[in-house]
């Protein structure tokens, strides 16, 4: 009994948070596999990942000097939590998907869109699912000339190359080596550089740290990449 208590106990919240997507205060919830403490935002579901992207957007650490009303934007499997905020804030904002619902029907590796077209673009959590070469080279070819790639992956820095084995096909694998049924690898501290093989470059880097990790529930050293095109 008394060890069945304490993994009660280990499963608690740890302390309110604040949500910066909802303007929630309160208990976050646990989530994944192996489930994270303060992870979920009850009302709007967000997640660490989520609330760390909003507020470098909303400080104005990635959107300095784009024209929220009239530059073009594409934002690659939306997440519904981002989605209704950023429509609401870019005038020219279009979603993007291959499998579910979107304004546009696109293959991140092969798409059917113009030379410099878009002055932003967000890709949270999906180069892990493609051939990332491909993915880079494509939208570096889509960007405008001063356009910038929002990116963020599972990335375990420790690593000085990622990981991936294309003998792993199955679910099942791919949850054992990679954390999710649908990643064909996991990032290592090369994630940069396989990115600009594909015509773009690193221009800066926001990192979750200090206060706005216990403020906001934020994953520790979880980052932010924004390129921009060589």
């Amino acid at each position: 009994m008394a060890n069945y208590l304490a993994r009660r106990l280990t499963l608690k919240p740890i302390a309110p948070r604040q949500c910066p997507v909802c303007d929630f205060h309160g208990w976050f919830d646990r989530f994944g596999r192996p489930p994270r403490l303060d992870a979920l935002c009850p009302r709007c579901g967000s997640l660490e990942r989520h609330r760390l992207l909003f507020l470098a957007m909303t400080r104005g650490v990635i959107t300095e000097g784009i024209d929220e009303a009239t530059d073009p934007v594409l934002h690659f499997a939306a997440e519904p939590q981002l989605e209704r905020i950023l429509r609401a804030r870019f005038g020219n904002y279009k979603t993007a998907d291959l499998f579910e619902k979107a304004d546009l029907k696109i293959n991140l590796e092969e798409m059917d869109l113009p030379d410099g077209k878009f002055r932003l673009i967000i890709a949270n959590h999906v180069l892990e699912h493609v051939d990332d070469f491909k993915a880079s080279s494509e939208i570096a070819r889509i960007l405008t000339d001063d356009g910038i790639l929002v990116a963020m992956v599972p990335i375990v820095e420790g690593w000085e190359t990622s990981y991936e084995n294309p003998e792993i096909t199955d679910e099942t694998g791919r949850w054992l080596h990679f954390g999710q049924g649908d990643h064909v690898r996991y990032y290592g501290r090369d994630f940069s550089d396989r990115i600009e093989r594909g015509g773009l470059k690193l221009k800066h880097e926001i990192t979750a740290e200090g206060s706005d990790v216990v403020t906001y529930g934020l994953a520790r050293g979880e980052k932010v990449f924004v390129f921009g095109k060589r």
